[in-house]
């Protein structure tokens, strides 16, 4: 366990917050003021943490202080000392001392160091300022006389912006950068040096966090978005919501895509949530393909030989459930496929360039949005984020592209060439698709999916079902089937042949697995495991 020595001057609530917090299993030993009036002794003394109070003498010199403050902390064991609007220039008579002694400064250091760094900001009109958790260096001249530009240069050990709004005073400021800034740098410093991840370099005057040096995903991850958008609500009418753009992505995005049609109303929330699915779904292929999406999930998609057949076969999947929905393209979009798209109401289409004559025959259509992304390109976001209450959830993005080098043939019968592109096909589908999820695919196009339910079994039967009521010209019939997850038991496999399919793509990896594969074989079924799940809950 890691001890703590805090030292405030007043209300000392950033020491409070850390000792509610707990970083790293750090606590507070001690809390030591240099003020008999400072409320942070009382608020001490509810958490249960010992106190001192060392005032100044009013002819009293700074070490000699210094000296009673380390008598003072003597009977207590701590390995870190943590300051909190101590106010007190320390020299080296404290801190050759102590140990390691860090403190919050409530700016960018090294912009608006010293006492007024709130009001320094505002009168420096500055959008974004935050806060500096650093390490104590003696900020004194050789006379003992404080060195103002010493002061709050100690080696930094992280940072954190906060936003400055109009309207800001200096009071409004403070308290934003004390709980969207100090709240959460102190904490996260304190956690690095009882974790023991935090290493002190005076002579680089820097601090080196471990936990950085060979991880894909960092200690700490900090982006800033700027507002791109006001948009009209949220998923509902009655959740404000807006868009926020990161200009660094340099990736084909609906974020940046430039909406074509001018006059037609703006993107909804919903619609770049479904844009940005069907977007990234088409980047998949590099054949000409083509996808419409409804509530984030395909409701077809397919890949052939020119963009309208594409288009073509990924609504005849279930041209029902593609009303109202968005339609993605990886080609520029050409006049046989957009008159195809207008002949049903669609919200948006998003395609790499569009004709001239495609152009003018989509925006004919008053309330279908046209994104142009200019050019797919290459994928370069290689992590995914989502927000959760308190946190964020961060992963590498799914990349996984097997080849028929990859799959694991388990059943008597082997698939057949055809099959084999089918079932990859498949794969590369499913991975957009909201888990729990079964499709259905005939040669590359969609036959019937089966997305987000809490039982595979019943993916399968509405598969089925959108493939026998919905699907136009195809059916089930012959074609194969991918599962995100392995197959919990044999059901799903029964469902599925008497469907008529005939081959299946799947993970592996249950304890049932024998189980599955027997059932497969019993209806003369190909089976292929890839090694992989690809779930998809968001």
């Amino acid at each position: 366990m890691t001890g703590i020595a805090g030292m405030a001057g007043n209300r000392g609530r950033n020491l409070m917050h850390i000792a509610d917090l707990a970083p790293g299993g750090a606590e507070l030993a001690v809390v030591l003021t240099n003020s008999a009036d400072a409320p942070v002794l009382d608020e001490a003394e509810k958490r249960g943490i010992p106190t001192e109070v060392v005032e100044q003498g009013d002819d009293e010199l700074r070490q000699d202080h210094e000296r009673r403050v380390l008598d003072a902390l003597a009977d207590y064991e701590f390995d870190l000392v943590c300051l909190d609007g101590y106010m007190r220039i320390l020299t080296d008579e404290f801190l050759d001392d102590a140990p390691t002694t860090l403190n919050v400064h409530p700016s960018l250091l090294p912009s608006f160091p010293g006492m007024d760094a709130w009001g320094d900001a505002l009168d420096a009109g500055v959008s974004t300022t935050g806060c500096t958790v650093h390490v104590v260096t003696d900020a004194t001249d050789d006379a003992g006389e404080v060195d103002h530009s010493k002061v709050d240069s100690g080696p930094i050990v992280t940072q954190e912006p906060v936003p400055v709004y109009d309207g800001d005073d200096e009071e409004s400021l403070k308290e934003r950068v004390l709980y969207q800034g100090e709240f959460k740098a102190y904490p996260r410093a304190v956690r690095w040096f009882a974790e023991g991840d935090a290493e002190v370099d005076f002579d680089a005057n820097a601090v080196r966090v471990e936990a950085d040096a060979d991880d894909a995903l960092p200690a700490r991850k900090v982006e800033t978005f700027d507002r791109a958008a006001s948009l009209r609500y949220g998923e509902n009418p009655h959740q404000d919501a807006a868009l926020y753009a990161d200009a660094t992505c340099e990736e084909a995005s609906v974020v940046h895509a430039e909406q074509l049609n001018e006059g037609a109303k703006a993107l909804s929330y919903n619609n770049y949530n479904d844009a940005d699915g069907a977007l990234n779904l088409i980047k998949e292929f590099d054949r000409p393909a083509a996808a419409v999406i409804k509530h984030t999930n395909p409701a077809g998609c397919a890949v052939a030989d020119s963009l309208a057949e594409a288009y073509e076969r990924a609504l005849s999947t279930d041209a029902k459930s593609a009303f109202g929905g968005i339609v993605a393209l990886n080609r520029e979009c050409d006049d046989a496929t957009a008159t195809q798209i207008v002949d049903s109401f669609k919200e948006v289409v998003v395609a790499p360039g569009y004709t001239d004559d495609a152009l003018q025959t989509l925006c004919e259509k008053k309330n279908l949005r046209v994104l142009d992304v200019s050019d797919l390109g290459e994928i370069t976001e290689t992590h995914t984020e989502k927000d959760l209450v308190g946190g964020r959830l961060v992963q590498e993005r799914d990349m996984q592209d097997p080849t028929r080098e990859d799959l694991d043939v388990v059943t008597e019968r082997e698939p057949t060439d055809e099959q084999l592109d089918s079932l990859l096909f498949a794969w590369q589908t499913i991975k957009h698709v909201k888990s729990n999820a079964i499709l259905f695919a005939t040669g590359t196009e969609t036959v019937g999916v089966g997305a987000g339910q809490v039982s595979r079994v019943d993916a399968v039967q509405i598969a089925k079902m959108k493939a026998d009521r919905d699907a136009e010209g195809k059916d089930a019939d012959g074609a194969v089937m991918a599962s995100d997850a392995f197959f919990p038991f044999p059901d799903a496999i029964e469902e599925a042949a008497e469907a008529g399919i005939e081959a299946v793509i799947q993970p592996g990896g249950s304890v049932n697995d024998d189980d599955v594969i027997e059932a497969a074989n019993e209806h003369d079924m190909a089976m292929v495991f890839t090694g992989s799940r690809c779930f998809r809950h968001d």
